[in-house]
């Protein structure tokens, strides 16, 4: 057999098992235990975020400036934060926030964090998260905070 179409056929089978597994995970919101401050850092604040947290939960979405699924995570939180009581949505540039971050261990954009009314993070998605599980995150932060 030849050796190039073997390693063709490996590469395409690479190929298609990273894309499946890409496509599971892209946008699923994840719940984040709660650590101590030593572990997690301090939470995040008003002045950090540029205005005050929500009463129940505080959407925090990381984007850059040519991130096209970043404008869809933007209507999505606006929606959510608009729709629901007590939900701020803040939509942070990574690029003018390298510190932040770093600190946080952003990886790419969009990322969308979820902070309880302490400003303490409980859940986290990379990718365009679906408004279902952003509802189930938003509901999760109001009530570990109770």
């Amino acid at each position: 057999m030849n050796p190039g179409l073997i390693i063709a056929a490996l590469v395409l089978l690479a190929a298609s098992a990273f894309g499946l597994w890409r496509r599971r995970t892209d946008g699923v919101m994840r719940s984040r235990e709660p650590r101590s401050e030593d572990a997690a850092g301090a939470p995040l604040t008003e002045p950090t975020l540029g205005g005050p947290l929500g009463a129940r939960a505080t959407l925090v979405q990381f984007s850059s400036a040519f991130c096209a699924p970043c404008r869809t995570t933007r209507v999505l939180l606006a929606k959510v934060a608009e729709d629901v009581d007590g939900v701020a949505h803040y939509d942070l540039d990574a690029e003018s926030h390298l510190d932040l971050v770093r600190e946080l261990g952003i990886l790419r954009t969009p990322t969308t964090l979820v902070l309880d009314p302490s400003g303490r993070e409980t859940a986290r998605a990379g990718g365009v998260p679906r408004r279902e599980q952003v509802l189930a995150a938003v509901g999760s932060a109001a009530a570990a905070a109770a």
